[in-house]
């Protein structure tokens, strides 16, 4: 078919315009005969044109024009049929009865078929077939996966891969027709399993090996839970598997580089977790960094920048390729070298420092793309004299660029005012000069968060960043970055010098705005009346403005002025509601008074109570926004790593499924998103608790559960393990979360036994055993174990060895169904033992002013000791591990000395939920003598002091 350039466009003005009934009536023309192929091809185009632009098709008329649609399949014009099986694709989804067309699918699916009409016919079979029939079609596909048209082998290879998260362990049994494909090797070489020969149409052969991409992806698929073979994949393509014999032939290789890079992204993932494999990663890399592709050097380094614990060597010849690729004349090339130098740079900037002057002159780059990663890369590994350069050159392409990149620059200059706060008045007078610019909330929102962390962590710049504020809020389109103003307003207006100069922009919103600005500048006011450094005289001002603001229209402003005016008479008041430096754990409140609304019973019970939701200092909250930001940042600059398919798994009996629960840490520690996530796991796991009634009987909620899972076998065994700690008041319970990882296997009456090591007769009595009546493969159940705790006065700290024990019965894997007459046996697997310390009774909780807490505990509570830590190769590995024996909540910086000799840090909990307690720890590190550590801690339980110290002996 044939077009001009008038026709061209006129058939491109009719398909802008198109109706759908208009369409449908159109249609009829399948019907007819004879067939005409052009006209059928046009209307055809339309369906699809009109499905891809959105517009619903009524199921009724949907499935009789797939039913018209199928009268073509009589027509053996090629491009017609190829049009045919795109609409049937489209509209199995909205269409009832699409699995009648099976049969004429089928049909052109055969060897002897012809290889468009096979390929099309492989895509649109699987997009329609129910999982329940893929045993019927299951040798066409694996015929197809060997077939040696690459078009056919990808077709079968790409379905499959669609297929696998429906019928994962039917498309298993294909992969050793993929591992052939990805050889190279050919079962059919033109036969099939149904006789005859391959059609007779000459083949175009391709030289792209796609077919290898494809198949390496379905391999990686089906092996994704077996870490060895995945390993074995790696090294077998890698040329490293030595174990074939000489009779064997040469070691098969990639010819696909999109292969490489897929095979790059599976050698990281399975090898990098094992310390003994990094050495040879560390050379599979280097080898793959010079390979003839770009695109494998780029992927190879881009893999050696993301690498945990990075060794210099490796570092070096990746930012070496990398700094190669930035004078490439590819615009891509470019992007993904500099892209990768910018992730790098945030964690290692000196090893990127070589680089600067190559990224120097990719500033004046036309892809404004490279230009700006170019330049927040060497905002990062530049020093201060280069820093007002690159903002005078930054300032000169803000407006050539989108909004997402103007984000970037701002966060990246954000990043700066605490790393050189002497730049504070250039930092100051860039942001507020791109308030004034065009922009979007998201941009206007970071330079707002870049000046507010500047008048915070800068005193010499905070009244002109407040300046700059009150300018931007007299004209601001954004309400909500109108109320995040003015709360930062009230919260550092009454501790400058001349906060009157202030209260006139605040007032000004009460009179200018709508009601949630108003209702933010109330508070702002009230917070400056409230302030202990207010004098007499502004008071009064103040008071006079509050009044006024009880005649507004808005019922929520007047209330809040009400509150207000008598808040600034009650002194204890302003100590509750503004000088306090806590808040509460949001997502922990949500939580609690989603369960408050939905519980029948609730106002039987009397009024929601706040005593059990945690509180947290608000530079906690800020820290985890902050994480937060950070982590969206990255995903933003470098893209995510690859990640294993994934599926919706049922929750395993006995209870529900922790590891897929979001928020809840996965083995290698908490969440990042900090203190917020870890309350909502507790809460989490409360609410899982409750649905069993043997535990639900010990209370509510548990006064402490863990706040971090221990492994009790490692991540490949035939049974992964993990063990959390709740203790209620009266009672411990141990959860063990089990997964299954033998697909042949069921397993039946999961149990774990637990027999202590040292004697704890009177102390605790095992109470409770939940088993996990069937365990299938893959998918998670929990089995509990509750001891009674006796002797309320002692708490033990023991070790419990833990078995296994369960009914094995062999299954099908496909169904996951224990076969029929198959009674089991019994079978033991012994586990890691799990200890029970001091730590396990201590609630990580926030108390604020710890300060004045130790000053009023006395000495008279306390308990220190000094230990000598020789084990330990810095302070930061101490603390982190003292954090965890004591299960206290670190205060700001804890975490994270700021010296390599000598570092303090101060804890805060609470033992069983209510005595409160604060430790003290002073270290000092010495090469060759390790730390040397001096713990104190005092509690309103003076017995509790000495059981914290006695922890970390």
């Amino acid at each position: 078919m044939s077009w001009k350039k008038d026709e061209d466009s006129d058939e491109l003005g009719a398909l802008l315009n198109l109706d759908r009934s208009s369409v449908l009536q159109e249609a009829r023309v399948f019907n007819k005969t004879p067939i005409r192929p052009r006209q059928s091809r046009l209307i055809l185009a339309k369906i699809l044109f009109l499905l891809y632009r959105g517009d619903s098709i009524p199921t009724e008329d949907a499935t009789n024009l797939f039913f018209s649609i199928t009268k073509l399949f009589q027509h053996k014009d090629m491009s017609l049929r190829q049009m045919v099986y795109l609409t049937i694709k489209e509209l199995s989804t909205i269409s009832e009865d699409v699995i009648m067309v099976t049969s004429s699918l089928m049909k052109d699916m055969q060897p002897n078929s012809e290889i468009t009409y096979r390929a099309n016919a492989i895509r649109a079979l699987c997009k329609i077939v129910d999982p329940s029939m893929l045993p019927g079609i299951e040798r066409l596909i694996k015929s197809a996966i060997v077939e040696k048209s690459p078009s056919i082998a990808s077709a079968a290879l790409v379905s499959s891969v669609h297929l696998f998260n429906d019928a994962k362990e039917v498309v298993r049994r294909w992969g050793n027709e993929a591992n052939e494909a990805l050889n190279g090797k050919s079962l059919s070489m033109g036969s099939s399993f149904f006789g005859g020969g391959a059609s007779q149409t000459k083949q175009v052969v391709s030289n792209s090996n796609i077919v290898q991409y494809h198949a390496i992806g379905l391999l990686y698929a089906i092996r994704q839970h077996d870490r060895m073979a995945v390993l074995k994949l790696v090294q077998t393509f890698s040329g490293q598997n030595k174990s074939s014999s000489w009779m064997s032939g040469p070691s098969p290789k990639l010819r696909n580089n999109m292969a490489y890079v897929m095979l790059i992204r599976y050698a990281v993932r399975v090898m990098e977790a094992d310390s003994s494999l990094l050495p040879q990663l560390h050379g599979l890399l280097e080898e793959w960094m010079s390979h003839s592709s770009d695109m494998v050097s780029l992927e190879a380094a881009r893999a050696a920048c993301q690498l945990k614990d990075v060794s210099s060597g490796p570092l070096t010849r990746a930012v070496s390729v990398l700094q190669m690729f930035l004078g490439s004349p590819r615009a891509t090339a470019r992007f993904a070298a500099i892209r990768t130098l910018n992730s790098l740079a945030r964690t290692h900037p000196e090893a990127v420092q070589p680089c600067n002057v190559d990224m120097e002159s990719l500033i004046t780059d036309k892809n404004r793309s490279v230009a700006t990663f170019a330049i927040t890369t060497l905002l990062n590994t530049g020093n201060e004299a280069s820093v007002d350069r690159l903002m005078k050159q930054m300032q000169g392409f803000m407006a050539e660029i989108s909004d997402e990149f103007k984000i970037i620059i701002a966060e990246a200059v954000r990043s700066l005012c605490r790393k050189f706060p002497s730049k504070h008045s250039l930092f100051l007078s860039f942001l507020s000069g791109v308030l004034r610019d065009e922009g979007g909330y998201d941009f206007k929102r970071a330079s707002i968060e870049g000046i507010i962390d500047l008048a915070k962590n800068v005193p010499e710049c905070k009244e002109s960043a407040l300046a700059h504020l009150c300018e931007f809020i007299e004209d601001c389109e954004f309400t909500k970055l109108s109320v995040r103003v003015l709360y930062f307003l009230g919260e550092e207006g009454p501790q400058t010098a001349k906060p009157s100069m202030y209260i006139r922009h605040i007032y000004n919103r009460v009179v200018l705005e709508n009601a949630v600005v108003r209702a933010a500048a109330v508070n702002a006011l009230a917070k400056f009346g409230a302030s202990s450094l207010a004098e007499p005289a502004l008071q009064q001002s103040v008071r006079v403005l509050l009044k006024r603001c009880l005649d507004d229209r808005d019922d929520e402003v007047r209330d809040r002025a009400a509150w207000a005016l008598r808040m600034m008479d009650d002194e204890r008041a302003k100590d509750k509601y503004v000088r306090d430096d806590s808040t509460f754990a949001l997502v922990v409140l949500e939580r609690r008074l989603v369960e408050y609304c939905a519980d029948p019973n609730a106002s039987l019970k009397g009024r929601f109570s706040f005593e059990g939701v945690p509180r947290i200092s608000r530079a906690q909250e800020e820290e985890s926004r902050n994480q937060a930001r950070l982590e969206s940042m990255d995903a933003a600059l470098t893209g995510t790593t690859i990640s294993a398919p994934t599926s919706n798994r049922p929750t395993g009996a006995g209870g529900s499924d922790s590891a897929d629960m979001p928020g809840i840490p996965t083995a290698g520690g908490a969440s990042a998103s900090g203190f917020m996530d870890a309350f909502e796991q507790q809460a989490k796991y409360a609410s899982q608790l409750n649905t069993i009634p043997e535990i639900a009987a010990f209370g509510s909620q548990p006064l402490v559960s863990s706040l971090k899972p221990v492994e009790l076998t490692e991540a490949e065994t035939e049974y992964v393990v993990r063990c959390v700690k709740h203790v209620y008041d009266g009672h411990i319970v141990f959860q063990f979360d089990i997964t299954n990882t033998i697909p042949e296997q069921v397993l039946e009456q999961v149990e774990v036994v637990m027999a202590a090591e040292e004697d704890i007769e009177g102390v605790l009595e095992p109470v409770v055993v939940v088993p996990v009546p069937e365990l299938k493969y893959d998918r998670p159940g929990t089995a509990y174990v509750a001891f009674a705790h006796t002797d309320p006065e002692t708490f033990p700290s023991v070790s419990f060895a833990c078995t296994l024990k369960f009914i094995v019965k062999e299954c099908d894997p496909a169904t996951g169904e224990p076969e029929e007459g198959d009674d089991g046996f019994d079978e033991e697997y012994s586990l890691e033992a799990t200890d029970l310390g001091a730590g396990d009774f201590m609630q990580a909780t926030y108390i604020p002013d710890s300060h004045t807490l130790w000053e009023s505990l006395g000495a008279d509570a306390e308990a220190i000791e000094t230990f000598a830590l020789a084990s330990f190769d810095s302070i930061e590995d101490c603390i982190t591990n003292v954090a965890e024996l004591l299960g206290m909540c670190p205060l700001e910086g804890a975490l994270k000395p700021k010296s390599k000799a000598a570092h303090q840090a101060v804890f805060t909990g609470k033992w069983m939920g209510r005595t409160k307690a604060v430790a003290r720890t002073r270290m000092t590190y010495q090469k060759g003598a390790g730390v040397t550590m001096e713990l104190a801690v005092r509690c309103e339980d003076q017995g509790v002091s000495e059981l914290m110290v006695a922890a970390i002996a």
